[in-house]
């Protein structure tokens, strides 16, 4: 299946009907094909709004959550934004036509490989791609003007709270793996953070150090 002029509009619709409606990001979306970053037997359900498995036991996200995590994040053109969890890099290159700089983290280094390739293929030359431990952020980059997290975490992590610039924001899943976690939006002030709970989600845990494959 391709992503022709009938998938595209099937697949904005579906975008649309879940409540992503900032232009911008159904831009970026529309020009991001996700099949690029799907494959095996799954390649034919690459723009249905569902997540699908990928190596590593890790998930490529439903695109409308996608979508709705995009439009929380308010990227700006001048921004650089940090990803917590590459996984098939999918988020990434949605955010790089959105953001100045976007750096992602993933702790699988074959999903980073994998992802790195694609992001070439496409020509994304603002999306830098790093085999790191995420729950420990990216401090020789910091501050970032937008943080967002693709795996859930108890709490908002301290170290990434901590490389979030004055002004700038954060949307992390934050619960328990093994039950309904609540996506959250962390904005920082003078004075501190502030939070607003969104939605409901599932995404896998976010865990420490670096993966064995």
């Amino acid at each position: 299946m391709s992503f022709d002029a009938g998938a595209r509009m099937q697949f904005l619709f579906t975008l649309r009907s879940n409540g992503v409606t900032d232009k911008r990001v159904l831009d970026a979306m529309e020009k991001v094909d996700r099949g690029r970053f799907v494959r095996g037997t799954f390649t034919d359900r690459a723009y249905d709004d569902m997540p699908l498995p990928i190596a590593c036991g890790q998930t490529i996200s439903q695109p409308s959550i996608v979508g709705l995590m995009t439009q929380a994040l308010a990227v700006t053109p001048r921004d650089k934004v940090l990803e917590i969890g590459t996984g098939s890099g999918y988020q990434a290159a949605v955010l790089s036509y959105l953001a100045r700089r976007v750096y992602t983290v993933e702790r699988h280094r074959r999903l980073v490989s994998e992802a790195r390739k694609v992001f070439d293929e496409l020509g994304l030359s603002n999306v830098t791609a790093f085999t790191a431990d995420g729950s420990r952020g990216l401090a020789d980059q910091a501050p970032f003007d937008r943080i967002l997290v693709t795996a859930a975490a108890e709490d908002p992590p301290g170290p990434l709270l901590a490389e979030l610039r004055v002004g700038g924001i954060m949307v992390v899943p934050v619960g328990q793996s093994d039950s309904v976690q609540t996506l959250i939006k962390v904005t920082r002030t003078e004075r501190g953070f502030d939070y607003d709970d969104l939605r409901s989600v599932r995404f896998v845990p976010l865990l420490e150090g670096i993966g064995r494959d």
